[in-house]
């Protein structure tokens, strides 16, 4: 099939109406930042400030203060990247999450939360797993359909057992994924703010933890918010990972501006091989970073099973992941060799 024919299917498979319009997000602003900006203290505002800044203003307080700032505003200060995680977590940790480590949680539309596994405060080195389309609050703990291997939070806690515990995990739904395979998702509206997002978040983390490495993980249109970021994230993002993608955003690998190493992996019935390399009138996503011209390095996943198979226990490319994240030997030859 011809290029121009594979543009007109897309063009007549999406509605034209709005086309060009924006593909919705959550309107306003999370409950509590009008009282914190008019606050007489002189809080930092957390549109302007950057994440430094933000743990520059904490790291000047008594742990009183910060704590009282905390009780009285917790969901600002739960979702302010940059502020200390002791205090996000327990502003997050209400009776949902009772236990767990919530580094973000905004409950308006689809919802947002970010999950953290093992320590972060301590660990060398980190990951941070980015779901695809149709991922939501609701559903971050059962998956998409009640099936286990696509909820987000199953599949950062498959990598934290095989990475190890000095290895911290998170599970990182902190942008509006598009809703099923339409509009939404053939554009990349969705990823360029969710890039935003990203790009903060990671601030956030350097800011307290400058020594730490970073690998980054973009499961389907989880890898477009990956690639739309990766320009802007800080030196300690040492790699980043697109497995079952529809594209980066880009036509190689070079194009995305990074010196963090991009690995590309694929299920061989993974429906996604399937999409043409093409990125025109805001529609596509440029070449599939498995097209050996992409410039991508090579990720195991010739066992995997389908689109959700990825974070199956016993997968190479669960395996090839984590020895990455942890920062093991990850030459092709020895991802090579834990895939057999």
């Amino acid at each position: 099939m011809s290029r121009l024919w594979i543009v007109a299917l897309l063009l007549l498979a999406v509605p034209v109406v709005g086309l060009f319009g924006p593909t919705g997000a959550v309107a306003g602003e999370l409950p509590g930042i009008a009282a914190w900006n008019a606050d007489a203290r002189g809080l930092p505002d957390p549109a302007s400030t950057t994440p430094a800044g933000i743990a520059a203003f904490f790291a000047g307080l008594p742990a009183a203060s910060a704590q009282a700032l905390a009780a009285e505003y917790p969901q600002v200060v739960g979702n302010l990247d940059g502020a200390p995680l002791a205090l996000r977590y327990a502003a997050n940790g209400g009776s949902s999450y009772a236990g767990r480590q919530i580094l973000a949680l905004d409950r308006r539309g689809d919802g947002r939360i970010v999950e953290v596994l093992g320590d972060l405060a301590t660990a060398g080195r980190v990951v941070i797993v980015i779901p695809g389309v149709d991922n939501t609050l609701g559903d971050f703990d059962t998956g998409l359909g009640g099936v286990e291997r696509r909820a987000p939070s199953w599949q950062a806690r498959q990598l934290f057992h095989q990475a190890g515990e000095r290895v911290a995990v998170i599970s990182w739904l902190g942008y509006d994924p598009p809703e099923g395979i339409r509009r939404a998702a053939l554009r990349e509206d969705r990823a360029a703010s969710g890039a935003l997002a990203l790009e903060r978040f990671v601030d956030g983390l350097v800011a307290a933890r400058p020594d730490q490495r970073i690998t980054i993980v973009g499961h389907s249109y989880g890898s477009i918010v990956a690639g739309r970021a990766a320009a802007h994230l800080p030196a300690q993002v040492t790699d980043i990972v697109a497995i079952g993608s529809p594209g980066m955003g880009a036509s190689s690998a070079a194009d995305l501006h990074t010196g963090a190493r991009i690995w590309a992996g694929s299920a061989p019935d993974d429906w996604t091989r399937k999409l043409p390399s093409i990125r025109v009138f805001g529609l596509g996503h440029g070449r599939l970073p498995i097209d050996p011209s992409f410039g991508a390095l090579p990720l195991p996943a010739a066992d995997v099973t389908g689109h959700d198979g990825y974070f199956l226990d016993g997968t190479s490319t669960l395996r090839a992941i984590a020895r990455i994240a942890s920062g093991a030997a990850v030459s092709r030859e020895q991802l090579a060799t834990s895939a057999s």
